[in-house]
């Protein structure tokens, strides 16, 4: 369907990755990889050990590093971290392998997203939204430079995100161009 069949998912932490990565392979029918997933299995550990005793610099580099593993595979649909557009090595190879998509999504919906979660070591604080506010400045301006296409999913269930993006998917395949 898609030149190089990669489908990459970028966006802050709570924005559904995940569970939308899962959705969209099975519309595509391609493989799905989460690759925090993929860096607990690797290591054993969870990721917010890995940020409690070696640091966000030490698992940056273990991300950088699966993330150059993921990208050498093909019909893949990878959800990714939240951080992974901070290297730019990252946001290269996600650009050359396959087609890069920003889930958007409001700080309210974030921060709803995300505060009964125990496993965002990024999060662990007196002041999440804070957190998140701060990280979106850094980071929205990176997301929206290295996206190919940006869906919002703010009020939208999985499966219409997905959807979404495999029916954007099919129209860039028929017209290639900018979204």
């Amino acid at each position: 369907m898609l030149g190089q069949r990669n489908v990459y998912l970028i966006g802050p932490m709570g924005s559904g990755k995940t569970a939308v990565g899962r959705r969209l392979a099975t519309l595509l029918g391609l493989q799905f990889v989460d690759s925090d997933a993929e860096i607990e299995k690797r290591t054993g550990v969870d990721i917010r050990y890995i940020f409690e005793k070696e640091g966000e610099a030490r698992f940056r580099a273990r991300e950088r590093d699966v993330i150059a593993e993921l990208t050498a595979l093909e019909d893949v649909v990878v959800a990714t971290g939240g951080g992974v557009i901070l290297d730019a090595g990252n946001r290269e190879r996600l650009a050359k392998t396959g087609t890069v998509v920003y889930l958007e999504t409001t700080i309210d919906t974030l921060v709803r997203r995300t505060k009964a979660a125990k496993t965002r070591p990024l999060l662990m604080n007196d002041d999440p939204r804070d957190v998140l506010e701060r990280m979106m400045l850094v980071r929205r301006p990176l997301y929206e430079s290295a996206a190919d296409l940006r869906i919002e999913t703010t009020g939208r269930q999985v499966r219409a995100v997905a959807a979404d993006i495999h029916q954007r998917l099919k129209e860039r395949v028929a017209k290639p161009g900018p979204n």
